[in-house]
């Protein structure tokens, strides 16, 4: 029997290692190889003029410096008439120290992505003796049975303390040999990397961020690195990721940058780490979406199974882009505001990324300790009734037919804007695929909402009450606050109600309405059908929230607690509040480092009193969409939902965003978020056409506009990857895995990018 690592399952590599095809070490080095052939700068730096820069060398990784592209683009390739443009400085492309060690370079400000990379960089820290930490590289990480050199600082010596990726491979070779007790660890010998904000006590963990803290690692692990070491996962590798999990957002203040970068799109950006790319199209994103390097990495088998964190789009969208598979547990169910760097903890949670959902079924049943029940006293969102986590996962196997089972079609998610191609592509091919084979090969009923903007598939079954029939009647019941709801331009979102009720306050201070309804009498009228809903009321316009700050308070938090992790065995962290944050950092932007100015000046922990506010309004649209989405499921006799995640290809690195969406994420998208519940993934298939949007400059010459562009891109084969969603109601997520396991068996659309195969 041979072994043959890339693409196995969990399954297949416990089959090997009984069978005496290979072993824990083994494993861990055929993973470093790869890591040493694959896992390197992948981007280009955007420059004034294009012209050549210095060779530069960045960290150590996998034994070696990483060596930056001394090529460079010229602005104006990508940013037309730039001789014209007259508004604020753009940040070009630069190579710089770091602050966490100023005797290595990354890449800074303007990035693009290189063609034929051969390049990914998915991952930022391997597990590698003398590399896994800054304060303690090289020789101050000796094996303990080496001196310490003068000099190591003294947490250096509990650090190296703890064996890396090969020799806890070793240690479970020499314990196990080809018997392991997979019963009692079923995570054996299986290679992990996690999203940076996972707390490693054995590498370091800076969320994504250059920071330079006096210790780089914590104290102790994530409680979730701690149940997958406890039951024989390798902790190998932390993941590239846009630092701080997206980067949060900018609060306001007095700090303002001084330079703009065109584009924020395709960069998934960790200051320390870099920017990875997509493997099937290296000018591409590897996805809008914090957590890239987590899907990455499981895609390019540089790991066999990474955890990464969603608040918006952070999982989904790389398992989208990377086509490998996922389980994004609803909130609760196994925690990550504990021991983590988060961004919103009324959204952040913890995804599992696997190439095959039984791989991921297999982690989540891991993690769902029946002692504590996915408990964690330092995340108060775990706080909840235990019977909501329910292993084990594994037992649901895939079906042959999903006859009897009804599936609702979310159409919202196929939508095709008039004028624009871009969705075209990925939306054709999805509604092709839900056909073919859920419906004809699988035996489901499909079973569709309307759309405003899509007509109905004669092929899909209609809906009897809808997402906007839905939130007509509830609404008025769980939240009435969103009628009031001003549009960018500062005028009522929703016009027919404005039309329709008396004159009233929208906002403190700004009265709207002329008609001569009370808003009272016209929910009345909207809950009980006499009244038509607003055209726009529907699942996608209702997500948009106001920024909360929970970054502030949470960043704090973490410092804070980190510091006394450190304190309560006897070492001083100094880094431990958002002073010092700022104080011993550097971004890759300046609008970054703005922003983080701006969350150091904010000590109001509620929002500004706008008629919407933050905390609340959280709370209460997750009770809202939770309500729609079991009104929908009940009224039209629906075993679960299916939709896409996006229908937008991954975006050109630094290339223009889809107008009219937040960084190329369409509102619809963030129903599952915001809802809190949970959602699997599975490839679905490839596109080889992309309608990639582009620059035009304002006619003052002042910004960069993005611009629908419908010339279409022809891609190399297989093309960019896309996946369908599905979710059930909470509580039901075992019927959801089995509709995925049952659809991923029948489909197979998983392929292994080809520039990134066997070494």
């Amino acid at each position: 029997m041979t072994f043959q690592l890339e693409e196995a399952t969990i399954a297949e590599l416990h089959a090997a290692i009984r069978a005496g095809c290979t072993t824990c070490v083994q494993v861990v080095q055929h993973y470093i190889a790869r890591a040493r052939a694959f896992n390197g700068p992948a981007s280009l730096l955007l420059t004034a003029d294009g012209a050549e820069v210095a060779p530069a060398e960045g960290t150590v990784r996998a034994g070696a410096p990483l060596r930056f592209p001394t090529e460079t683009v010229a602005a104006a390739t990508v940013l037309p008439d730039l001789h014209r443009y007259s508004g604020p400085p753009l940040e070009f492309g630069r190579m710089e120290s770091t602050a966490s060690d100023p005797s290595v370079q990354q890449q800074y400000g303007m990035l693009v992505g290189k063609p034929n990379a051969g390049q990914v960089n998915a991952l930022a820290t391997l597990n590698i003796r003398g590399e896994r930490s800054v304060t303690c590289k090289g020789a101050f990480d000796a094996h303990p049975s080496l001196p310490l050199p003068p000099g190591a600082p003294p947490a250096c010596e509990l650090f190296r303390q703890q064996p890396d990726a090969l020799e806890r491979a070793a240690e479970l070779d020499a314990h196990y040999g080809s018997n392991p007790p997979l019963a009692e660890m079923p995570m054996y010998g299986v290679v992990f990397s996690f999203k940076d904000p996972f707390d490693t006590r054995d590498m370091r963990s800076t969320g994504g961020g250059d920071a330079a803290y006096d210790m780089d690692f914590p104290a102790r692990d994530h409680i979730l690195v701690e149940q997958l070491r406890a039951k024989g996962a390798i902790i190998y590798a932390k993941a590239i990721c846009t630092e701080y999990n997206g980067r949060a957002g900018d609060p306001g203040g007095a700090h303002q940058p001084e330079k703009v970068l065109h584009s924020t799109l395709g960069y998934q950006r960790s200051t320390w780490g870099g920017n990875p790319s997509n493997p099937y199209d290296t000018t591409r994103s590897a996805s809008l979406g914090s957590s890239s390097g987590s899907a990455l990495s499981v895609s390019t088998n540089l790991v066999m199974c990474s955890l990464g964190e969603e608040t918006r789009a952070s999982c989904r969208g790389p398992s989208n882009h990377n086509a490998v598979a996922l389980i994004l547990p609803h909130k609760a169910m196994i925690g990550f505001d504990g021991g983590a760097i988060g961004a919103d903890i009324y959204c952040d949670r913890t995804g599992i990324h696997a190439r095959r959902i039984e791989d991921c079924a297999k982690v989540l049943d891991a993690l769902l300790d029946p002692d504590v029940a996915g408990y964690d006293p330092r995340d108060p969102y775990t706080t909840v009734p235990r019977s909501l986590a329910q292993p084990p996962y594994p037992r649901h196997q895939a079906q042959a037919s999903l006859a009897g089972m009804r599936l609702g079609v979310v159409t919202e998610s196929l939508r095709i804007y008039p004028g624009q191609k871009q969705a075209e592509p990925i939306v054709t091919a999805a509604r092709a695929e839900m056909k073919a084979v859920l419906a004809t090969q699988l035996g489901a009923r499909l079973v569709a909402s309307a759309d405003r903007f899509s007509e109905h598939d004669p092929a899909f079954e209609k809906m009897t009450v809808d997402f906007t029939a839905a939130l007509a009647r509830l609404v008025p019941v769980f939240m009435p606050e969103l009628l009031f709801r001003l549009d960018e331009d500062g005028t009522p979102l929703f016009k027919e109600f404005a039309a329709a009720v008396t004159p009233c306050e929208f906002l403190p201070g700004r009265v709207f309405g002329s008609g001569t309804l009370s808003p009272m009498d016209w929910c009345v009228g909207l809950a009980e059908g006499r009244i038509k809903p607003p055209a726009n009321l529907d699942i996608a316009t209702i997500q948009q929230q106001e920024l909360a700050p929970t970054f502030r308070f949470h960043i704090s938090q973490y410092l804070e607690r980190r510091a006394a992790d450190w304190a309560a065995r006897g070492f001083t962290e100094t880094l431990r509040d958002w002073r010092a944050l700022n104080a011993r950092s550097k971004f890759w932007g300046d609008d970054q480092r703005s922003a983080f100015l701006n969350w150091e000046d904010l000590t109001d922990p509620r929002n500004p009193l706008d008629g919407r506010q933050g905390v609340n309004e959280r709370i209460m649209l997750r009770e809202l969409l939770r309500r729609v989405d079991m009104m929908v499921l009940l009224e039209n006799r629906l075993d679960a939902f299916v939709r896409l995640h996006t229908p937008l290809p991954p975006a050109l690195i630094g290339g223009a965003i889809e107008p009219g969406t937040a960084q190329n994420l369409r509102l619809e998208s963030f129903h599952g978020p915001n809802a809190g519940l949970t959602e699997i993934l599975v490839p679905a298939g490839y596109v080889t056409t992309a309608y990639d949007p582009v620059f035009t400059l304002s006619a003052d010459g002042k910004r960069y506009v993005p611009t629908p562009c419908n010339t279409p891109t022809q891609l190399a084969a297989p093309g960019l990857p896309f996946s369908l969603v599905f979710r059930a109601e909470l509580g039901r997520e075992d019927v959801a895995l089995r509709i995925a396991s049952s659809y991923e068996a029948a489909s197979r659309r998983r392929i292994m990018p080809p520039a990134f195969g066997p070494i």
